[in-house]
C-alpha cells in the first residue's frame, strides 16, 4: 500500500475511534445523569428499592408515599371490588347453592345451614382473585370483613371462605348474592381480623370498645384543666419509650358515633355508612384533603411509582399497606385512603405529627415468631410477629413467586400507664 494510502487510512481509523470513545462517553454520562436523578431505595427499610417521598399532613393524620422504580406486572389478578362488579366472583352464605329459576331469576336452595364466620365463593373469572382482610363485602344474613388475605385461584368448586361480622345482632335475609361495599374497615376494626383473627375482638372494634390500633391516648384532668397525654410506645424493636404532655381538641366523631352508623346502616352499601351524617362529613373532608395533598406531592415522581403508604395517627407511626404495583396500589388506594380517615377522626386531634425517620424505622426488616400458611402454586400467607409489631406478606407463588401485599401493623391493647408530665 502507497504511503499515503497507508496516512489516509491511518487518519481515517484514528477519526473512527475518536468518534466511537466520544459516544461511549456521552451514553456514559446520560446513563449517569438518568441514574443522578432517580433515587435509590432504602437499604434499611423492608424491601430493596424501597424510598419513603415527603409526606402529607392533615390535622391528626400523617401519610408517608412508599416509592420504588420497580412495578411488576400484576395485570394477571384481579381484586374483589372488580370481580363481583363484572360477575366473574359469586359470594353467598354458607350452603347456599344458587339455582336459576324459570323467569331467569337467581335464588338460593339451601343444602345446609348459613354460618356467621364463613361464605362461599367461586371465582369464575380467568384471572386469580386477591383477597385482602378488612374487605367488606355487603348482603346475605349480616355485612361481612373478609377474614384473612389470600389469592383465590380461577375456577374450581364453590370455596368456604371465612369472614367476621361487622353487624353484630341483626341475623335477617338480605341479599341473596353479597356484592362489594368498596370500602376496608378502619384499621382498628382491621387489625382485629388480619392479626388477632378474633369475632369477639371484631364486635368490640366495632362498636369502639378499646382505643383502637396502636392508640396510647387518655384523656387526663390536670390542674383542672383537660389534657391528652401521649406515650410513645415502641414501635420498632429499636425504639424508645417518651412522655409529653399535650394540649388536644377532642376527636370530632366518637367511636361509638362510628359503631351507631354502622348499626344504622343494615345491609346497605357499608360506604353509605359515612354520608348524610356528621360522620360523612368528617371523613369526606378527609380524604378530600390528604388526597389532594397526596396527588400534589406524588405528581412530580421521575422514574419511580407510588406502591404504598406508611399511616402515622399524630406521632405514632401505626399502619403500612404497601403492593407489588401502582397498579395494585392505585385499585385499593381510594378505600384505603377512607378507612384510614376514618381511624383519624375518632382520635384526639393532636397536631404533633410523626417523622420521617419514625416511618423509616417501622419499616425495618420484621423479626419475631412466623406463622405460615400456603395452597401450593397459589399463594404463601406469612405473618411475624413480636410484641405489638405484627407483619403479614401475601405471596403469589404463579407464574413466578413475589409479594402481592405487604402489611405491617402497630397491634394490640395492654398500654403502659404513662407518668403525668407537667
Amino acid at each position: 500500500m502507497p504511503n499515503t494510502q497507508r496516512r489516509t487510512f491511518g487518519v481515517f481509523l484514528v477519526t473512527i475511534l475518536v468518534l466511537t470513545g466520544v459516544a461511549i462517553a456521552v451514553s456514559n454520562l446520560s446513563y449517569c445523569t438518568r441514574a443522578a436523578n432517580v433515587p435509590a431505595g432504602d437499604p434499611e427499610l423492608a424491601e430493596p428499592g424501597w424510598r419513603l417521598a415527603q409526606p402529607v399532613t392533615f390535622e391528626n393524620l400523617t401519610i408517608f408515599p412508599v416509592v420504588t422504580t420497580q412495578d411488576a406486572d400484576t395485570s394477571g389478578f384481579a381484586t374483589l371490588d372488580e370481580a363481583l362488579a363484572s360477575g366473574e366472583a359469586l359470594i353467598t352464605e354458607q350452603g347456599a347453592e344458587m339455582r336459576r329459576a324459570r323467569d331467569g331469576a337467581i335464588a338460593p336452595n339451601y343444602s345446609s345451614g348459613p354460618q356467621v364466620n364463613q361464605l362461599a365463593l367461586i371465582n369464575r373469572g380467568k384471572r386469580p382473585l386477591i383477597l385482602l382482610a378488612g374487605e367488606v363485602v355487603s348482603g346475605g344474613k349480616q355485612d361481612r370483613i373478609i377474614g384473612k388475605d389470600r389469592i383465590v385461584p380461577a375456577g374450581g368448586a364453590p370455596l368456604p371462605l371465612d369472614v367476621f361480622c361487622v353487624e353484630h345482632g341483626r341475623w335477617t335475609p338480605g341479599a341473596v348474592q353479597f356484592s362489594a361495599a368498596l370500602a376496608m374497615v378502619n384499621p382498628g376494626v382491621r387489625d382485629k381480623a388480619a392479626v388477632a383473627q378474633n369475632q369477639s375482638e371484631v364486635w368490640a372494634a366495632v362498636r369502639g370498645e378499646g382505643n383502637g390500633v396502636g392508640s396510647s391516648v387518655q384523656d387526663l384532668p390536670i390542674n383542672g384543666r383537660n389534657y391528652t397525654q401521649i406515650t410513645q410506645l415502641p414501635a420498632t424493636p429499636r425504639g424508645t419509650t417518651q412522655t409529653v404532655t399535650v394540649e388536644a381538641a377532642p376527636a370530632p366523631v366518637s367511636r361509638a358515633a362510628v359503631a351507631g352508623a354502622i348499626a344504622a346502616a343494615g345491609t346497605q352499601d357499608y360506604q353509605k355508612i359515612y354520608q348524610h351524617s356528621p360522620v360523612g362529613a368528617s371523613i369526606d373532608t378527609f380524604t378530600d384533603e390528604i388526597a389532594r395533598r397526596f396527588n400534589r406531592e406524588t405528581s412530580g415522581l421521575k422514574g419511580e411509582h407510588v406502591v404504598g403508604v406508611v399511616v402515622a395517627f399524630s406521632s405514632e407511626v401505626a399502619w403500612s399497606d404497601v403492593f407489588a404495583s401502582s397498579q395494585l396500589f392505585d385499585a385499593y388506594w381510594p378505600k384505603l385512603l377512607r378507612s384510614y380517615a376514618v381511624e383519624a377522626v375518632t382520635r384526639p386531634q393532636v397536631r404533633r405529627a410523626a417523622s420521617m425517620d419514625d416511618a423509616r424505622a417501622f419499616l425495618r426488616p420484621a423479626t419475631g415468631h412466623i406463622e405460615e400458611e400456603s395452597e401450593p402454586g397459589v399463594y404463601r400467607w406469612r405473618k411475624q410477629a413480636e410484641g405489638r409489631l405484627a407483619e403479614i406478606d401475601l405471596d403469589a407463588l404463579s407464574p413466578k413467586p413475589f409479594t402481592l401485599h405487604w402489611l405491617r401493623v402497630l397491634h394490640g391493647d395492654g398500654y403502659a400507664h404513662p407518668q403525668i408530665v407537667e
